[in-house]
């Protein structure tokens, strides 16, 4: 899997409101359309006024390469450039073991505790 994760900082707080609202059919398009989207959300970030922060997961880097190149792509880069986009950082993270995080007595873990050593 692939995580990509990251902000994007507008020029204020109604730019970023407005760019979260109105992003959500290309959010949409991209949960529906692209095989391997596992995860596409872009939200308001509670603490930080004019930025929005970013959650994808992809099945596999095909399915990521895939997305670069696809319209929802596109679009969404035009739509968010459009609402005054000031700067963005993100970043992409492979991730080769996944587990839940509360073991079975709902206890919160750290450690990797169903992986066989």
């Amino acid at each position: 899997m692939i995580v990509v994760a990251g902000w994007a900082d507008f020029g204020s707080d109604d730019a970023r409101d407005q760019a979260v609202a109105a992003s959500a059919p290309f959010q949409q398009a991209t949960r529906s359309d692209e095989a391997g989207c596992l995860a596409y959300y872009f939200a308001p970030d509670p603490v930080i006024g004019h930025r929005m922060v970013v959650y994808e997961l992809w099945e596999d880097e095909a399915s990521l390469a895939a997305h670069f190149g696809h319209q929802n792509y596109f679009g969404m880069q035009r739509h968010l450039g459009s609402h005054g986009l000031v700067g963005a950082d993100f970043k992409k993270f492979r991730c080769d073991l996944a587990e839940p995080v509360y073991d079975d007595t709902m206890t919160a873990r750290a450690d990797f505790f169903t992986a066989a050593d």
